[in-house]
C-alpha cells in the first residue's frame, strides 16, 4: 500500500520530463497508486507549475530545454516555498559525474531510464515512509551556541539565521543530536538517505563540506579513516 493511502493523506507529485511518453506513463502510475499529479514539459514551466501546485515530491529530468534539471533543482532549492520538496532525478545518463552534480544540489534520490513503474513506485514510498518515521518535529537542540528547530527547519547562530536545505539540516540535526560521537560516512548514508537508496560516499563529503563554509568549521570534526562527529566546543 502507498503512503498516501496508508495515512490518508494524498501526496502531490510534479513530473517534469521533455518526454511525452515517459510523462503519460509516469503519470497514469502515480494516479493509480493514488497520489495527486501534474505534469511539466521542461524545467521552467516545472518552476512555475511548483510554485503553483507546491508539491511535496519532484520527479525531474537532467536533460531538459529551456532550463536543464540540475539549475531547475538549483532553483527549486533556493526557494523558501520549495526547498524542503523532495526531488528524485530521472536520467538516461549514468557516469558517475551525472549522479554527484544531483546530489551536490540536493537531490534525494537518483534514477536511471529506462524507467521501471514498480521500481519506481517502490523508491517514491520510501522517500514518504522515511518521512513519517522521523521523530517529533518538534524537537529543538540547544547546542555550541546552535539553536536547531527541527519544526521549522530552522538553524540559528548567534541570533543569526541559516537558511539550509533538508539533507543539510538532517545531517547537522543527526550530528548534533549525539554530540562528540563519530559517525563513519556509511552510517550516516543509511541514516539520513536511507539504506534502500544507492548514493556515493562522496556526497556525505560534499554535505559536510557545505555545512562547514556556512557554519564554521569548529562544529563538525574529521577522524581520518572513521567518519565525522560533531562537537560540542568548537574551537
Amino acid at each position: 500500500m502507498c503512503a498516501a493511502k496508508a495515512t490518508q493523506v494524498v501526496q502531490k507529485i510534479l513530473v517534469v520530463d521533455d518526454d511525452p511518453d515517459i510523462v503519460e506513463l509516469l503519470e497514469y502510475n502515480l494516479q493509480k497508486e493514488g497520489y495527486e499529479v501534474r505534469t511539466a514539459h521542461d524545467g521552467k514551466k516545472g518552476l512555475e507549475v511548483a510554485k503553483e501546485f507546491r508539491p511535496d515530491l519532484i520527479l525531474l529530468d537532467i536533460m531538459m530545454p529551456q532550463l536543464d534539471g540540475i539549475e531547475t533543482a538549483r532553483m527549486i532549492r533556493n526557494s523558501a516555498d520549495l526547498r524542503d520538496t523532495y526531488i528524485l532525478f530521472l536520467t538516461a545518463r549514468s557516469e558517475e559525474y551525472s549522479e554527484i552534480a544531483a546530489f551536490e544540489i540536493g537531490a534525494d534520490d537518483y534514477i536511471t531510464k529506462p524507467i521501471k513503474p514498480r521500481a519506481l513506485m517502490s523508491r517514491i514510498n520510501a522517500l514518504f515512509r522515511r518521512e513519517a518515521q522521523k521523530s517529533d518535529p518538534g524537537e529543538q537542540l540547544d547546542i555550541a551556541g546552535l539553536s536547531i528547530d527541527r519544526k521549522n527547519y530552522s538553524v540559528t547562530q548567534e541570533e543569526k539565521s541559516i537558511i539550509l536545505p533538508k539533507k543539510e539540516f538532517e545531517l547537522l540535526f543527526f550530528l548534533a543530536g549525539s554530540p562528540n560521537k563519530v559517525f563513519s560516512r556509511e552510517e550516516l548514508l543509511q541514516k539520513i538517505w536511507g539504506a534502500d537508496i544507492y548514493v556515493l560516499e562522496r556526497t556525505v563529503d560534499v554535505h559536510i563540506r557545505k555545512l562547514r563554509e556556512k557554519l564554521g568549521d569548529g562544529f563538525i570534526k574529521t577522524l581520518k579513516g572513521v567518519g565525522y562527529m560533531f562537537t560540542d566546543q568548537p574551537e
